[in-house]
């Protein structure tokens, strides 16, 4: 397969990044671009032409020999039917983003949502590689995920399943963006430590935190290692939530490994940890003996490694 290549597309709301790869996943040219998703659907399409276009250029690879494209974007979406239905964080609403390409550039092309994708990219070229059932969960901005259950990626009825983020957690906890309470990402996502330490300065208590002008999760990490007593309860807490979310997933399905990636994870030892605390106290012994916990090995290459993983998985 060594003569045959890919196009991966990562659609995010801030950036679109692209890559032609080899079957092994070497990435031969790589492009992005801002997303400018205020620009409406129209522009957006045209950014993803132009990516397409540019990394098929630098590439110097013969057309010919590109046999399919993968997208990840978020969702929720319609994969089969290759429609992004609506996202927060995208103008696209009830959108085919699929024909187009086609219509473009003639090579068949693929959609998922981002979560899937990374969870294909992890395991095709990342900490999942000798894995047969593998959990993915992203925690940065908001929460998602992705499953691969005896060697296949786990879609769903609808394509959308793994929805991480939304499972309820508190019954009366804090409104999420999707309209429900208490749901993980309400609770345990990048967005919502650096909320809920802002609360704590606004409550007037005794913190470093009240040193900053605005506080993200970066910030509240910080505060931590310097041994700030509010800045760790919020985290705590946090990351409690995300350990029962990782044991719900562990007792769910019964997983050989679960990866954890996005920005929240680059907390290292302190994340990983008191998710495995938490995991041990909530999971049968034999389940949660049995399953790695580690951190993404894709890096802030995820999204398009996952994209080009995805698009060999469908070319095969």
């Amino acid at each position: 397969m060594e003569d045959k290549y890919v196009i991966g597309i990562d659609l995010g709301g801030t950036k679109i990044s692209g890559a032609v790869a080899n079957f092994k996943g070497d990435v031969i040219s790589q492009y992005t671009l801002p997303t400018k998703a205020e620009e409406g659907e129209k522009a957006v399409l045209e950014r993803i032409i132009k990516v397409v276009e540019k990394v098929i250029k630098e590439s110097n690879v013969d057309k010919e020999r590109i046999v399919s494209i993968g997208i990840g974007s978020p969702g929720p979406l319609d994969a089969k039917k290759g429609k992004i239905i609506t996202t927060p964080n995208l103008p696209f609403k009830n959108f085919n983003i699929v024909s187009p390409l086609v219509d473009q550039f003639h090579i068949p092309t693929y959609l998922d949502n981002d979560g899937n994708v990374a969870a294909i990219g992890e395991y095709a070229f990342g900490a999942g590689k000798e894995t047969n059932n593998m959990i993915f969960i992203t925690v940065s901005t908001g929460i998602g995920g992705g499953a691969v259950l005896n060697g296949k990626i786990y879609r769903g009825n609808t394509c959308n399943a793994l929805e991480i983020g939304h499972m309820t957690l508190e019954e009366k906890g804090p409104r999420c963006n999707c309209g429900n309470y208490g749901c993980a990402e309400a609770l345990a996502s990048g967005t919502a430590i650096a909320k809920t330490a802002t609360e704590q300065v606004k409550k007037g208590l005794s913190t470093s935190l009240s040193n900053y002008d605005k506080i993200t999760a970066y910030e509240v990490f910080k505060e931590v290692e310097k041994g700030d007593h509010v800045a760790r309860d919020v985290l705590n807490k946090a990351l409690n939530y995300l350990g029962i979310c990782v044991a719900n997933m562990i007792t769910s399905f019964d997983p050989e490994m679960v990866i954890i990636g996005g920005g929240v994870s680059k907390g290292g030892n302190m994340v990983f940890e008191k998710v495995k605390e938490v995991v041990k106290t909530r999971c049968f012994k034999a389940m949660w003996e049995s399953t790695k916990i580690v951190p993404a090995a894709l890096g802030t290459d995820a999204g398009v490694k996952g994209a080009v993983a995805l698009a060999i998985m469908e070319s095969k």
